[in-house]
């Protein structure tokens, strides 16, 4: 058995654990969780959003293989184009994409019946193109300097496209690129002077957008930041719900499939997730989920650690910040630290853009440390030459 998995499973083993957890979790959970529109929307058949749903899944694990046995090169040569086709993508979804729940994020694939948010695509081309122009610029600080307005024109072009109908999702885009561009050595004077003139210029634009109640999807954020701050029982449904299955979850949960809140809570099987992870297994089984998000990142960081190349580590460290900061965020505003923001839980929520585009990341990652164990075996087989 382990010759098998040393033999088709290249990378960091404990990522391919994580995802393999992620999997299981991510099965049991949907499945308990979508009781109830299964009895509304299909006549009582709880099978289908399984069967649904583990297609998606089982399509992700087939993603992360393959990704993971090409050569990471390949994103290095394709990240402009990607980034270019990010940006076509989102100006359309703006102008013609599909609307649901007051937000247009979605774009339906004529001829297919197969609509995905290209939210998602954006930031992963987004993160490849940022870490491809730190990377060929990492010799020079002159160049490097120049090289922070191409980045931080490119972010802002995305950002501006996404921030109309998903604030939450702009609002983490930009935050994991600047952390990455630190990462990469950037200038902080100058990236902190840009940052300050953005975030003055952006104020203005919310104060005056929202007084004079333009745009909904403004409205809907400002009223769920009050009722967070207010924080006053009733204001806020999602959260109300999302409290008593925290609460009655205890130590070791309910048990699997005896969540009582699944019934009450608005999209159970993806944005308050985690709420019904704790309700059914408790805080052993809160905390085992978190702990697989941060044992993932750890093991990027040893990847990281390990690049001798600049390509590698900027992208690995760029996706693994995005799927982490997604994933504490879904949690956050589960357990109420946060105001309701309708981030999914990378590779567990139910929804089809969110599981490919975190399998896409996944894959990569582990192509990353696949390409670095090859080469230190490489190197071991010279030495001993």
């Amino acid at each position: 058995m382990k010759s098998f998995i040393n033999t088709y499973f290249k990378g960091d083993k404990y990522i391919w654990f994580v995802v393999v957890a992620l999997f299981v979790v991510s099965l049991l959970v949907v499945y308990s969780s979508t009781g109830l529109i299964a009895f509304r929307y299909r006549g009582g058949d709880t099978m289908y959003y399984m069967i649904r749903h583990a297609r998606f899944m089982i399509l992700g694990l087939i993603l992360i293989y393959t990704l993971h046995r090409i050569p990471y090169d390949i994103y290095f040569k394709s990240a402009n184009f990607l980034y270019v086709g990010a940006l076509i993508l989102l100006g359309i979804t703006l102008l013609v994409g599909v609307t649901e729940n007051e937000a247009t994020r979605w774009l339906k694939v004529p001829g297919l019946g197969f609509q995905f948010q290209t939210s998602d695509f954006a930031k992963f081309a987004l993160i490849m193109f940022i870490a491809k122009q730190l990377s060929i610029n990492q010799n020079s600080d002159h160049q490097l300097l120049e090289a922070l307005d191409v980045m931080l024109w490119a972010t802002l072009l995305v950002v501006v496209l996404i921030l109309p109908e998903n604030f939450s999702t702009a609002f983490l885009l930009f935050a994991s690129v600047l952390v990455v561009m630190i990462i990469g050595r950037v200038n902080l004077k100058k990236l902190f002077r840009y940052i300050s003139v953005i975030s003055i210029i952006g104020i203005f634009l919310l104060v005056i957008a929202g007084s004079t109640n333009s745009v909904t999807r403004l409205n809907t954020w400002k009223n769920r930041v009050e009722s967070f701050i207010s924080n006053t029982e009733g204001d806020n449904y999602q959260a109300d719900m999302a409290k008593i299955a925290v609460a009655t979850g205890g130590f070791t949960g309910k048990g699997p499939g005896k969540s009582t809140q699944r019934n009450f809570l608005p999209q159970p099987y993806s944005d308050f997730i985690y709420a019904i992870i704790i309700e059914e297994y408790g805080l052993v089984g809160g905390v085992f989920v978190l702990f697989l998000y941060l044992l993932f990142f750890y093991r990027v960081g040893l990847i990281v650690k390990k690049s001798n190349r600049t390509f590698q580590a900027f992208l690995s460290i760029g996706l693994a910040i995005s799927l982490l900061t997604q994933a504490l965020m879904n949690m956050a505003v589960a357990v109420n630290l946060l105001p309701v923001t309708g981030q999914t839980l990378p590779f567990v929520s139910m929804g089809g853009t969110s599981i490919i585009f975190s399998a896409i990341s996944f894959g990569i990652i582990l192509s990353i440390s696949r390409s670095i164990e090859e080469d230190e075996v490489n190197k071991l087989k010279t030495a001993q030459i």
